[in-house]
């Protein structure tokens, strides 16, 4: 049975475009189709099709997507970013009545994740170790240093800065905008992929020490089968109702996991937990063909590795631009 599949906000995600061109290749077909407000994002030219759309804060951005999920008959759509999870997650029922799944939590889920004070006391008060959070306002007369300072709302680590003493602190509560502070995790790094059916049950559970980081995604890293690490990834999903896929960021400090903050979607280092063999992308494909899917949870290759490079795709000047609009050719190399 066909089915295509739009990712919005495709961007430089090619690794996973790809992995769902595969998915669809090797379980009935189908076509990946991209949405993206900037013609110049490489998954533009990597997709089987691409549309332009506004951007997420647009009011007439959720109708553009309808559209292309009517012209292209998309069966599953892949929200990427942050931003437009919410309105993804209060819109499911109105693209449900059209027959497409929406691959995404719940709106009480999104909006507690994109506050991470809200999110680390929500798992904290149902048993789950996450790091203390608080408002400036609500920091103790004496607190311990070192702290964690980040914006309560925000990604990819920026404006994020380890916190010594009572000098630093009092900078960057003025620099960093609406912030929190959280106790200081000193501890080697992981994220742990989940994936989750559209019931919110578990299916698969890989963490990965994230050993080098750029620009807030893994550069060097390897997947750890550790029964801490699976056990908290499970307790999460429990703790919190998903649907699809969710990175959870935590550190392992005393040898206990304690968790700073989750992303209800795909997360950047995807690809790896992909190539130790928990494909993500197909068991989506399989649910939203209405197949019925085993957990796998902690099924995939321990210590695999992953070191990432740049890649690049050429595009001629006249041939710029989104493809429900023109053809094109392109190459696309290392």
């Amino acid at each position: 049975m066909s089915l295509n599949v739009l990712i919005t906000a495709g961007s430089r995600r090619v690794a996973l475009v790809q992995a769902f061109q595969r998915a669809l290749a090797a379980t009935g077909g189908g076509s990946v189709v991209v949405a993206d407000v900037n013609p110049l994002s490489p998954t533009v030219y990597v997709a089987d099709r691409s549309y332009a759309v506004p951007l997420s804060t647009d009011p007439s951005y959720l109708d553009a997507i309808a559209d292309i999920c009517r012209a292209e008959a998309i069966g599953l759509v892949i929200p990427t970013i942050d931003d437009e999870l919410s309105l993804f997650a209060r819109a499911v029922d109105r693209f449900r009545a059209e027959g497409v799944r929406i691959a995404v939590s719940p709106a009480a889920t999104t909006m507690a994740c994109d506050d991470k004070r809200v999110t680390c006391r929500a798992l904290s008060d149902r048993g789950v170790a996450a790091a203390a959070t608080c408002l400036p306002a609500e920091l103790p007369a004496d607190p311990i240093f070192p702290l964690f300072i980040k914006p309560r709302v925000g990604r990819g680590g920026v404006g994020a800065f380890p916190i010594r003493n009572w000098r630093e602190l009092d900078f960057f509560l003025e620099y960093v905008p609406d912030p929190v502070v959280q106790t200081y995790l000193d501890g080697p790094e992981f994220t742990i992929d989940v994936l989750c059916d559209f019931a919110g049950e578990p299916l698969s559970v890989v963490p990965r020490e994230r050993v080098v980081i750029r620009a807030g995604v893994v550069d060097r890293g390897r997947t750890v089968r550790d029964a801490r690490l699976v056990d908290l990834g499970v307790a999460c999903a429990h703790a919190m109702r998903f649907a699809g896929a969710v990175n959870i960021q935590c550190r392992v400090v005393d040898g206990r996991p304690v968790v700073f903050e989750i992303n209800p979607r795909f997360s950047g280092g995807i690809g790896l937990t992909i190539a130790a063999g928990a494909d993500f992308p197909r068991l989506l494909v399989d649910l939203a063909r209405g197949r019925r899917v085993t957990p796998s949870i902690g099924r995939f290759q321990h210590d695999l590795w992953l070191t990432s490079y740049e890649a690049s795709v050429f595009v001629a000047g006249d041939l710029v631009g989104f493809s429900n609009a023109s053809t094109r050719s392109i190459a696309e190399v290392a």
